[in-house]
């Protein structure tokens, strides 16, 4: 049954950040759920299916209580889409609780799944963060790890990474151990700059101590006390590294461990120690896991789709194989039979 729903305009800033350039916004969300909007000078219409006009006006008054706190724009309206669908709309206040890092730097969880890993991470000793790119894996657990640095909770950020693919063979490289591992430690650099409020405050904590940045193969033999530990791009260790590396926590720690386990760079013969550990430590008391999903892609919004476009061609190529697979020991077995 087709309805018509009337919503007056009363937070006109609010109201003018869920319109968008152009209406952009509204056209979104008109899109998502098959409704049309008309906008008034103190009003707003919905029309459509019943079903969709009231999932549509839970949308709104969702989004205009998130654009208080952050501009809106494409990845807000798919992570408060995606809530309403889930009957989660009531969620939408747990996004705007914040993480005050560097110099005032304020950084808010953008979806249900964003909010789930920092309260995990939060809540546990060791969290696993599982995803496609562009989930804020790596950025939020750094974002946690400064705001416990600032609070005091810890005494020193430790980020990790396997250097390599496999072997982790670093010493042929030029120059220091910083050197070495730069290129591929970049993105947590990246991360740990911007949080950190600049180069000169970031650079300054690694001189005291405060943050240090080593590659994977270094972690062996520790005990790693008060400490932030975050290992990235975990799909690509080994079961033996990964086991080394959770056995490092020490008192007073948290460790982050995340990846994603589409993109394993491993051997075909080598199991990836994250996706290991994940099924060995599903029911041991203080380990999260935590998995995000297309809708928590915060990055452009084609990323998203081209995930999921990949997914679905991995999908379909595996299917198509195993059809094949199957098929061919019954054309063997017919061929015995002639």
């Amino acid at each position: 049954m087709r309805i018509s729903k009337e919503k007056s305009v009363e937070d006109y800033a609010a109201f003018q950040q869920l319109f968008g350039g152009l209406d952009s916004n509204v056209r979104l969300l008109e899109e998502e759920f098959g409704v049309s909007v008309f906008t008034g000078a103190e009003s707003l219409r919905i029309t459509g299916e019943k079903g969709d006009v009231e999932s549509a006006a839970e949308a709104i008054d969702a989004l205009v209580a998130l654009s208080r706190k952050e501009p809106l724009g494409p990845q807000q309206i798919a992570a408060v889409v995606d809530m309403v669908r889930r009957g989660k709309a009531h969620g939408v206040k747990d996004l705007m609780s914040s993480v005050t890092v560097g110099r005032g730097k304020t950084v808010y969880p953008k979806s249900i799944g964003q909010k789930l890993y920092c309260d995990a991470i939060r809540e546990n000793s060791v969290t696993f963060g599982i995803g496609p790119a562009g989930t804020g894996k790596t950025y939020l657990a750094v974002a946690l790890a400064v705001d416990a640095l600032k609070n005091r909770e810890v005494d020193r950020i430790i980020l990790t990474r396997p250097a390599v693919e496999a072997g982790e063979k670093l010493g042929f490289l030029p120059g220091d151990l910083a050197d070495k591992v730069d290129p591929y430690l970049r993105p947590l650099y990246d991360a740990l700059e911007e949080l950190m409020g600049g180069s000169e405050s970031y650079l300054k904590n690694i001189e005291r101590g405060l943050v240090e940045i080593a590659p994977l193969a270094y972690m062996r033999g520790r005990t790693l006390n008060r400490s932030f530990i975050i290992l990235d791009e975990a799909q690509n260790t080994t079961k033996e590294q990964m086991k080394m590396f959770l056995t490092r926590l020490g008192e007073g720690s948290k460790m982050v461990v995340t990846g994603d386990d589409t993109q394993i760079d491993l051997p075909r013969n080598v199991t990836s120690g994250l996706t290991h550990a994940e099924r060995v430590l599903a029911d041991v008391k203080g380990i999260a896991v935590v998995r995000l999903e297309y809708c928590d892609v915060v990055r452009h919004e084609l990323v998203s789709r081209i995930i999921r476009a990949y997914d679905k061609y991995e999908r379909a190529a595996a299917h198509a194989k195993g059809a094949e697979d199957a098929e061919a020991p019954a054309e063997e077995s017919y061929e015995k039979e002639e």
